[in-house]
């Protein structure tokens, strides 16, 4: 089951690939990713009695490409995109400090567009 904010992330991307707003998008697909990530489970070890005899370290047959997803809470997933709107920002300062003002702006830009579809009404 998607987590609200996850629907939120979701449906703000499909509205700043309707606006072309190549920064938004940017941000909101990395987010998501980031989610994507931390709901992955380990694949388990694969036994020998169906290793593949054409690659080595494979598994072949009928479920071997399934995985198994770990169900997010809310508090995660607003975790993981609080961690995203945190790391933005802080590369944003360094950018600012080390001269670099547009770099800057494009990742305070992200960091806003992000802030801003967590915290928008569910639609």
């Amino acid at each position: 089951m998607d987590s609200t904010v996850q629907r939120r992330l979701e449906h703000a991307l499909r509205a700043a690939l309707k606006n072309r707003d190549t920064a938004a998008v940017s941000a909101f697909r990395s987010a998501l990713s980031a989610i994507a990530n931390a709901a992955a489970v380990p694949a388990p070890a694969a036994r020998a009695r169906h290793a593949s005899q054409y690659l080595a370290g494979t598994v072949e047959g009928l479920g071997a490409a399934e995985a198994s997803r770990r169900v997010l809470s809310e508090n995660e997933t607003a975790a993981i995109v609080s961690t995203e709107i945190a790391e933005r920002r802080a590369a944003a300062d360094r950018y600012e400090r080390s001269g670099h003002a547009d770099r800057a702006g494009r990742l305070r830009r992200e960091a806003d567009a992000l802030a801003a579809a967590v915290s928008a009404d569910p639609a």
